[in-house]
């Protein structure tokens, strides 16, 4: 049988040739073994969204959000999701949540980039109003 480090390199060869169908079996597989592996949500979150699956990608993605709070990479992920799905203002909140928890120093980058993101959404809120 093989290892789970093994399945995860099956799973992302899988998904590197666009064959996620496979990999999300493979994930699933692990999941049941580690449910709580960190990498293997991520992955299997992914593999959701690439399929625009984007409520089964939040549901992945949230689930990495209460695990890690201030990990920008998850909360991004499920931004974009959130996004995906045309439920922006839950993105948004989503946002405010990740801005509250968020070390400064560590995820500078992730903050700037949601400051792009919510200037963009405030002009493109205020061309609408005109």
């Amino acid at each position: 049988m093989n290892s789970n480090k093994d399945r995860l390199e099956e799973a992302k060869s899988l998904l590197e040739s666009n064959d996620s169908d496979k990999a999300r079996v493979i994930l699933l597989e692990v999941l049941k073994e580690e449910p709580n592996n960190q990498t293997v949500l991520m992955m299997l979150g992914g593999a959701y969204f690439y399929e625009k699956k984007f409520a089964e990608a939040e549901m992945v993605f949230e689930r990495l959000v209460l695990a890690e709070p201030k990990l920008g990479q998850v909360s991004i992920a499920l931004f974009n999701s959130l996004m995906a799905q045309g439920r922006h203002e839950e993105a948004v909140d989503e946002i405010r949540r990740f801005i509250s928890a968020a070390d400064p120093i560590v995820e500078r980058e992730t903050l700037e980039k949601y400051a792009e993101i919510s200037k963009a959404i405030v002009e493109e809120a205020g061309g609408q109003a005109e």
